[in-house]
């Protein structure tokens, strides 16, 4: 768990560096990276449901893997037809349930370790769904704007890993200590 961690972190952090190098290219770009980050969620969280059992044992996984799915396609109409507005407004909405998906399975989870990270991570996820969303019906945000919310994402799953790491370091010399 603790490489996929990061796996995410690194996934996160790119993104975010990509969001502020396009914030001045054309629309397509934007638009692009709009649709890749719920793509990459779904995929995330394929993966991650594999290594743990599957998707018949992980429904909240699977549900938001098929949501993150359906926003990425939701994401391309709705920035085709309304642009950033629109774009964000299905951002906002699926930031909202991802969050929501990502406190369950955190909370499911917390006897493992890290998880901490993961609930406040889909709190704060949750929370900026509904921010973001409100903003699509005004001045909604640019790509740069948006940026902060998948940095956080990237920290927490960073904080994560390195929790997970330092765990198991202490396991490993509690260990070697006791003469296992």
């Amino acid at each position: 768990m603790r490489n996929f961690y990061l796996l995410r972190a690194i996934a996160a952090f790119a993104w975010v560096a990509l969001a502020f190098l396009s914030a001045a290219t054309p629309a397509l770009v934007v638009g692009a990276l709009l649709v890749i980050y719920p793509a990459w969620d779904a995929l995330a969280n394929v993966i991650d449901a594999r290594r743990s059992g599957g998707l018949q044992v992980n429904p909240g996984q699977k549900f938001n893997a098929v949501t993150s799915i359906i926003t990425a396609a939701c994401m391309a109409v709705a920035f085709a037809l309304h642009g950033n507005a629109g774009g964000v407004l299905v951002f906002g909405i699926w930031a909202l349930l991802a969050g929501l998906f990502q406190l369950a399975v955190g909370i499911r989870r917390r006897k493992l370790g890290g998880q901490v990270f993961m609930m406040i991570s889909g709190t704060q996820s949750a929370l900026a769904g509904v921010i973001f969303t409100v903003k699509s019906f005004g001045t909604a945000p640019t790509i740069a704007e948006l940026a902060p919310y998948a940095a956080f994402g990237g920290l927490y799953f960073l904080l994560s890993a390195l929790w997970l790491t330092f765990k198991r370091q202490r396991t490993e010399v509690a260990m070697d200590l006791s003469g296992r």
